[in-house]
């Protein structure tokens, strides 16, 4: 069995949490800047403060990621007493935490390879790529078939996410100002998708129920689910994920749906007003893509 480490930021959400703890997954925090106050995520600040502190802001906060310098010291603590370090970050797109990877990977020296890895995704993406990554590290392969798994994961994961408030999309450029406004005087909430690592506004709804509707009717395109997670802004569950359980629990028989409260870091995108879900299809299935 290979020696493998795996490394991921704080932005990551996982369907089990206990994964982290299971496994030799490193988790270094970003650093969230709230009120011209700077904060390591889920060190210095829990999730719900950070919603709650967030939910004040008429901008986003800012998000710094691990700097090269931080994943340098890191890879060549790791090399010493491991074949392979797999790092997966945000997507490139929207984070600079890839790039500091990329930097920190050249200046570590030795016969540990280290394979830093876009999940052209954000939260519940990232954590899905740990969950094939730790899986795939038990199944005695080499470093390489490995990370080669990890690879070819990345083009298997979905997400989309339902957005009560527009402010934080059009602030990040991701809804022109004028749609903005005309979603908030008609109270319409855009759908965004996860596509090639970018946050796209892929159609809009009016009622919570039409959100239920939109997330259920995304989910049942997929023939068959590897992994699953419904994302939304509170610690307990809420009545829409409750809702949307109980109609998945029909349409995919023994396919457990958990949920779990989407990343500070994914806040500062989306806001702290939100409901999606994240998939990873399983390897070969077929995604019916009339959604």
């Amino acid at each position: 069995m290979p020696r493998i480490q795996i490394v991921t930021d704080s932005g990551a959400r996982f369907s089990n949490p206990r994964l982290v703890r299971h496994f030799p997954v490193t988790i270094i925090p970003n650093i969230i800047e709230i009120g011209g106050k700077r904060y390591q995520e889920d060190i210095d600040i829990s999730t719900e403060e950070a919603f709650r502190l967030i939910s004040q802001l008429e901008a986003p906060p800012k998000v710094i990621p691990p700097s090269e310098n931080d994943y340098a010291e890191l890879f060549a603590r790791l090399s010493h007493f491991c074949d392979a370090v797999i790092s997966i970050h945000p997507s490139r797109e929207l984070s600079d935490s890839w790039r500091n990877g990329r930097l920190a990977a050249q200046q570590v020296n030795g016969n540990c390879e280290i394979a830093v890895i876009d999940s052209q995704s954000l939260c519940a993406g990232q954590g899905m790529l740990i969950r094939v990554a730790a899986r795939a590290a038990q199944e005695h392969k080499t470093a390489e078939d490995v990370i080669q798994t990890v690879r070819q994961a990345v083009n298997r994961i979905y997400s989309v996410y339902c957005i009560e408030n527009v402010n934080f999309l059009r602030a990040n450029g991701f809804i022109k100002p004028s749609h903005a406004i005309l979603s908030q005087y008609l109270d319409i909430k855009p759908v965004v998708s996860l596509e090639d690592g970018e946050i796209i506004v892929i159609e809009k709804v009016r009622t919570r129920a039409e959100v239920i509707e939109r997330l259920v009717e995304f989910l049942v395109e997929f023939i068959e689910l590897e992994d699953a997670v419904v994302l939304q802004d509170k610690k307990h569950i809420s009545e829409e994920t409750r809702i949307m359980q109980d109609r998945l629990a029909l349409e995919f028989p023994g396919q457990h749906f958990p949920f779990t409260m989407y990343s500070a870091t994914m806040a500062s995108y989306l806001g702290t007003e939100a409901t999606g879900v994240a998939v990873l299809e399983k390897e070969g299935a077929i995604l019916n893509d009339d959604f």
